[in-house]
């Protein structure tokens, strides 16, 4: 790619915002968005995933939601190549892509042009791995994780079993670890020329108070109805791990109250939310507008968009 594409970026925490000044950007500019959240992409999740109504889209394309079904495997490295897909389709027809999303890997890896290289699966260590978390626990995994690569237990919350397992697997099946292996990742520059846009707020406890009401709105639209869903049928897929659920199980399961379900559930989403901010903040070239240092919606709205003209004037 002789020129590089053009891509604002539109990132933060959960409960922050995105969507909505992602779809402004998109009217404004003559845009269409490309999801970067890997929960949204499943059909049948709707409330505890936020993904956005037709009213909230208004009539903007968004690409990458709702196309996969929970029961089907979906990888960063098939989003990678999926989002590049939709990239050049948006900018072959004129328009500007828009990327919005709160899954840092995915953008990150989108971004940086990761080149995932095809590591060697081993269903037998893989199972392994497996047993030894449900005898031990899911933390005596991690701690191995630790003590083999730090740096990718960083990166990873103890209880996603899924990434845990799979990066000592790596390391058990190739002798490195799953780090060694994604800094030699990074051969080619990046196809985009990347202005960032990260949605937040000053104060923490102002975000907090909006994960909580948002929360609240979920409930009330019968978010546990979709946890449910996925407790009796989707079985151990990644969907079923999801922040927004999981929470759930354990009052499914006679362990816990309700009330105290859902004192989890905003407890984990506000974790989420600080590991989000963690991970966004290494990159030193996001602008980031936070919503209590503007007057208003409107007013964060056409600072982004002052940011965006001065980039676009620059391509």
């Amino acid at each position: 790619m002789d020129k590089k594409i053009p891509l604002i970026a539109v990132i933060g925490p959960t409960a922050s915002g995105k969507t909505g000044l992602a779809v402004a950007i998109a009217k404004k500019f003559g845009g269409e968005v490309v999801s970067a959240d890997s929960m949204q992409i499943y059909s049948e999740l709707t409330i505890g995933t936020a993904k956005p109504t037709e009213e909230e889209m208004c009539g903007i394309p968004h690409h990458l939601v709702g196309f996969k079904s929970v029961d089907e495997e979906y990888s960063v490295v098939d989003f990678v190549g999926d989002a590049k897909k939709a990239i050049e389709d948006i900018f072959s027809r004129g328009k500007i892509p828009v990327l919005c999303g709160g899954t840092g890997l995915y953008v990150d890896s989108l971004i940086s042009n990761t080149e995932f290289s095809e590591i060697e699966s081993d269903a037998e260590v893989r199972e392994k791995l497996y047993d030894f978390a449900k005898k031990n626990g899911n933390e005596a995994l991690f701690e191995r994780l630790m003590e083999i690569d730090p740096e990718s237990a960083k990166k990873t919350h103890p209880n996603n079993l899924t990434r845990v397992v799979r990066a000592l697997e790596v390391f058990e099946v190739t002798g490195k670890t799953m780090s060694e292996h994604q800094k030699d990742s990074h051969p080619n520059p990046s196809d985009y020329e990347v202005c960032y846009i990260g949605t937040n707020f000053a104060e923490r406890d102002k975000l907090y108070a909006r994960i909580e009401h948002r929360i609240d709105e979920m409930l009330t639209e019968g978010v546990e109805d979709e946890a449910r869903f996925l407790f009796e049928h989707a079985g151990t897929c990644t969907a079923a791990q999801a922040i927004g659920y999981k929470e759930f199980y354990p009052y499914f399961r006679g362990e816990m109250s309700r009330e105290e379900a859902i004192d989890l559930l905003k407890k984990e989403t506000r974790h989420y939310a600080k590991r989000q901010l963690t991970w966004f903040r290494r990159n030193e070239k996001i602008n980031w507008l936070c919503h209590d240092e503007f007057p208003d919606k409107k007013a964060l709205y056409e600072a982004a968009f002052e940011i965006i003209n001065d980039f676009l004037e620059k391509k």
